[in-house]
């Protein structure tokens, strides 16, 4: 199936596989983003990148391609805190589709209980210095408290050598804590290096920490394409992802990241990803927590 989409750079893949792995009933893709279109939902003038436009009909139409009966959408920093994309896409999705806003303290509890009306579940925290300026943390903390009143979560994304600098932060966070792509590990250092087990540590010390386990197209050092003895590509990434599934089986959720903003060496083919999940999640019961019963239970709680 071909995708129409604009062109110029980070555009993503035209025409995605269909996966050979078959998504549980229900499967829910938690982590994807809507972009623009941009002569209708501006980009954030203090933007660090700006994306090709990536529409909810053009995501709606993946997911029905892919197999997924749901989306989780998370707003990304080229939008900022003007969540009218975001919010547009969730009430147009018939119910199926929640997501992740981005506030600031000086947001409206009335525009919170908007938000939560509309289908918005989290908001998310970015600690990433290339793509944002940080927040400070004092001003993080006061929106956590509002928002753990509505029974939102936070998600928070930082690279693994920052955990050290943020583990207070986070374990002073009122709400379930949700973290992007395992904490970025470096995948060269192995699933047994110091980062690596910091990150599980603390997961396994605060039991209100869930990890995603998406997106090996930013973690791989191998890469997209599969050697010979070898079937699939990512491999890299697979012992990672693996761990945190198998030790944490009902605190771990997974998304495509559609349309892979700031990707610059590849775009992956999203069927492929779908076809990694196997590998790393190998049994049914694993399959089913990750992309049915954990997403289910945090987002549509109500």
């Amino acid at each position: 199936m071909k995708f129409q989409k604009s062109l110029g750079w980070l555009d993503w893949c035209p025409e995605p596989s269909r996966p050979v792995f078959r998504l549980p009933d229900g499967a829910v893709d938690a982590h994807c983003h809507v972009f623009g279109p941009g002569d209708i939902f501006p980009y954030a003038p203090e933007r660090k990148y700006t994306p090709c436009d990536a529409s909810k009909e053009q995501l709606f139409t993946l997911r029905d391609h892919l197999g997924f009966a749901r989306n989780i959408i998370v707003q990304a920093t080229c939008h900022g805190t003007d969540n009218r994309a975001l919010v547009d896409a969730c009430r147009s999705s018939g119910g199926r589709a929640r997501g992740v806003a981005s506030v600031r303290r000086n947001v409206t509890d009335a525009e919170l209980r908007e938000l939560h009306t509309a289908g918005i579940r989290g908001v998310r925290f970015n600690f990433v210095r290339r793509l944002v300026d940080f927040t400070p943390k004092d001003e993080l903390q006061e929106i956590a408290h509002r928002v753990a009143e509505l029974g939102w979560h936070i998600v928070v994304y930082f690279e693994s050598v920052d955990l050290p600098e943020l583990w207070d932060f986070f374990s002073g966070l009122p709400t379930t804590v949700v973290v992007d792509h395992m904490g970025r590990p470096d995948v060269t250092k192995g699933v047994d290096g110091g980062e690596f087990e910091l990150f599980v540590r603390f997961m396994r010390e605060h039991e209100n920490v869930w990890s995603k386990v998406s997106c090996p197209e930013r973690l791989s050092v191998v890469g997209p394409r599969a050697v010979k003895g070898e079937a699939f590509p990512y491999r890299d990434v697979v012992p990672f992802a693996r761990r945190i599934i198998e030790t944490f089986p009902d605190r771990v959720l997974w998304g495509t990241d559609w349309p892979h903003p700031n990707l610059k060496d590849h775009m992956p083919d999203d069927g492929v990803l779908v076809d990694f999940i196997p590998h790393t999640a190998p049994t049914q019961e694993l399959q089913q927590k990750l992309l049915v019963d954990n997403p289910m239970r945090l987002y549509w709680r109500d």
